[in-house]
């Protein structure tokens, strides 16, 4: 997937809403702004808008010395789902359908994203819960269903923290045994890394790696061999999120994303509009990758 012009915009408030979080200093900021513009200025449309948004990231760890500038939030809403999932691990198991209540609900979690729109709070994931267990799902839940019973290994792309929490929620559905979770190999907004997955206990319900890149998506070019290996080789793969979809829609590999629209960008891109909770089959007739 292309950048658009209407990417332009976006970058600008998150090089802001980054910077801010790292340092109070106005002349930071501007620096900040001025280098992202100047960056802006020369980039290549033909990319994918995830490198321009690891761009931007780097530059702010460079300029404040701080690799991690949304360390603090990632841990708050990190420990808000673990305060939720009990609740909502209820609700799975009392759900008549408890494979699509666990997908509903997952899909309520790709909400937690600071890459997109302004800042999130709190109270916010509790109504995108509420709204995921009634909306009409675009897609069809019933062929991830199949995919997952007869796939005997499942590659599971996170996304983002907190979001992590309730992916564990759908992974108990799909037969943990058979699940191997993605995480990013380093610090990248607030995508999920080996740290969140310790502290949410991921770790502890099934097999974690990382794809050893730092892009808030899936740029295969700069992820690990072992990663591709993996990648080529599992029966399904089920990618998380805006930033998996960017990178992934054209590969020639069976996948399903799975991810709430956030973006007019994707929205057009996806054909379905902004606030939509989409379960796509992706060229489940293709030829494996690799």
């Amino acid at each position: 997937m292309k950048t658009h012009p209407d990417c332009i915009p976006c970058y600008i408030r998150q090089t802001l809403e980054t910077i801010k979080l790292t340092s109070d200093d106005p002349n930071l900021h501007a620096q900040a702004l001025r280098e992202t513009l100047a960056i802006l200025s020369q980039m290549d449309f033909e990319n994918q808008p995830v490198i321009m948004g690891r761009q931007i990231q780097r530059l702010i760890q460079r300029l404040s010395g701080n690799q991690d500038p949304y360390r603090a939030l990632k841990q708050q809403f990190n420990q808000l789902a673990l305060d939720l999932y009990p609740q909502l691990k209820a609700q799975v198991i009392a759900a008549e359908n408890a494979f699509e209540a666990a997908a509903r609900l997952t899909l309520a979690g790709n909400m937690i994203d600071f890459g997109t729109g302004r800042m999130l709070e709190p109270s916010e994931v509790t109504a995108s819960i509420e709204l995921a267990l009634s909306v009409s799902l675009k897609g069809n839940i019933r062929s991830l269903y199949r995919a997952v019973k007869s796939s005997s290994s499942i590659l599971y792309l996170g996304d983002n923290c907190g979001e992590i929490v309730f992916d564990r929620l759908f992974i108990e559905q799909l037969i943990p045994d058979r699940v191997t979770y993605v995480v990013r190999a380093a610090p990248i907004i607030n995508d999920v890394t080996m740290d969140d997955a310790r502290f949410t206990g991921m770790t502890d319900r099934v097999r974690v790696i990382d794809n050893g890149s730092d892009a808030p998506g899936t740029l295969l070019s700069e992820c690990s061999q072992a990663f591709k290996k993996e990648f080529a080789s599992t029966d399904l793969v089920i990618a998380k999120g805006q930033g998996n979809y960017e990178t992934l829609h054209a590969v020639d590999r069976p996948i399903f994303f799975m991810l709430k629209v956030k973006c007019p960008v994707v929205a057009r891109h996806i054909g379905h509009e902004i606030g939509s909770y989409v379960i796509e089959a992706h060229n489940q007739a293709a030829k494996p990758f690799g």
